[in-house]
């Protein structure tokens, strides 16, 4: 992996307020990637590469990851940053809406990064215990979503987001066969280990 093309892919994210992975969030998810070392990755939006490209470097030999964005844009640049970076033999994209591409899938995978529509969270969360076994990983980035989650808002612009987001956290909080660890870093982590299939 070129480490120099990662770099200026980072600063011209950040240049353009493209949402990318948070520097301690990646570090928390490096030290997942390390202990599991994937062979499949699943990651549920895209953006510009810039994470799909770091978690590359984690990989078991011949590991791919399977990503999924919808913006066209996005697409392009994350073609070309990947490109960049010298990992296009390990970042397969998918081009369209998670929630059309997701109930098409049929791989299973050892990892799974949930970093898209929060609105959309407790689908994507059905889509990937799917796609689970039993010992994947299911991870979701901005879980508490600027704080919202864990109190009282209700604001009518973020309602949908933080209801969803709300559930996400009680189903894989309540569910048996699921071990969840919440992480408050950068906008909250979600880590959740499937311990067996239902």
């Amino acid at each position: 992996m070129n480490q120099v093309e990662l770099e200026k892919i980072k600063k011209k994210a950040l240049e353009d307020h493209i949402p990318i992975i948070m520097d301690d969030t990646l570090q928390e998810v490096a030290k997942i990637l390390q202990e599991v070392k994937p062979t499949k990755i699943l990651e549920i939006g895209t953006a510009v590469g810039y994470s799909a490209i770091c978690f590359s470097q984690y990989l078991a030999p011949e590991g791919k990851i399977d990503t999924i964005e919808r913006d066209e844009q996005r697409v392009l640049e994350a073609r070309e940053n990947i490109k960049k970076a010298e990992v296009e033999d390990k970042i397969n994209i998918y081009e369209g809406d998670a929630v059309e591409i997701l109930p098409t899938l049929q791989e299973t995978y050892d990892v799974i990064f949930i970093d898209a529509a929060k609105g959309k969270y407790p689908f994507f969360l059905e889509q990937a215990l799917r796609m689970a076994h039993e010992k994947s990983v299911i991870i979701a980035d901005n879980v508490l979503y600027k704080g919202y989650v864990m109190s009282d808002y209700n604001k009518h612009k973020q309602r949908t987001a933080v209801r969803n987001l709300r559930e996400y956290v009680a189903q894989i909080t309540t569910q048996a066969n699921l071990e969840t660890t919440i992480l408050e870093v950068g906008d909250g982590l979600a880590v959740t280990k499937v311990k067996n299939r239902i």
